[in-house]
């Protein structure tokens, strides 16, 4: 029960923020109107996913430090599932952004940016599968992978800001005020963030699994092949 309790507390928080999030009260804001309840999914998917980047590039450091491979495992794993919470963060972002904006994808530097950010860490994906050897796959997915996170986070979350942008807190447009985010809204978006930041670790887990299940299978396989010659 103890090894479990955070996954409990995942279910029931997805499922918390999913009810709550189509049927909850929440402020009614001209032009994005109901859409504001996006920022449940959309906002929240984004933070859960920086958060994993910022996990996997302090495992990648460790790993460079420590040469332990399973500190390359877990960076490599994290990165999967924040990847996938980008994906859905920009699914979810078009989605808000054709209902406001008239136009799924408009020609908006944050919504470039973010595109740009994820075709970095689909690099990343590909640069792993380039490399047989394990070790060396884990020292040069590492090193891209720190150099990675250190453009994303320039890309996403401050140069948009410099310039004009239909995103909140971008160009002068401003940011939701209090009265836009008040409490209805933060008793779910809080909530949210840490159920998807559960999710992602818990993905990243199964996954981890499985990696060093097939890794003792190849060990065993070889070792009965060496054993036989």
């Amino acid at each position: 029960m103890r090894k479990i309790w955070w996954k409990i507390l995942c279910v029931v928080i997805i499922f918390y923020v999913i009810i709550m999030g189509f049927m909850g009260p929440v402020p009614h804001l001209p032009i994005i109107n109901e859409s504001i309840r996006n920022t449940y999914f959309h906002v929240a998917l984004w933070l859960a996913m920086t958060t994993l980047l910022t996990a996997a590039a302090v495992y990648s450091i460790n790993y460079l430090r420590n040469g332990l491979i399973k500190n390359d495992d877990i960076a490599s794993e994290l990165t999967k599932s924040a990847l996938l919470f980008g994906i859905l963060g920009c699914i979810t972002g078009s989605t808000w952004a054709n209902y406001t904006w008239g136009d799924p994808w408009p020609n908006d530097p944050k919504l470039n940016s973010a595109a740009i950010g994820i075709l970095i860490y689909c690099a990343y994906l590909l640069l792993r599968s380039s490399f047989e050897d394990e070790q060396r796959r884990a020292r040069i997915s590492s090193v891209y992978n720190i150099f990675a996170f250190a453009v994303f986070i320039p890309i996403i979350y401050i140069l948009p800001r410099l310039t004009d942008s239909l995103h909140p807190g971008s160009g002068g447009n401003s940011t939701f005020g209090s009265f836009d985010f008040n409490n209805d809204i933060r008793r779910v978006f809080y909530p949210a963030i840490i159920g998807y930041i559960l999710l992602g670790l818990w993905l990243a887990e199964l996954r981890i699994r499985i990696k060093i299940i097939n890794r003792l299978r190849e060990e065993n396989f070889t070792s009965a092949k060496s054993t036989l010659n």
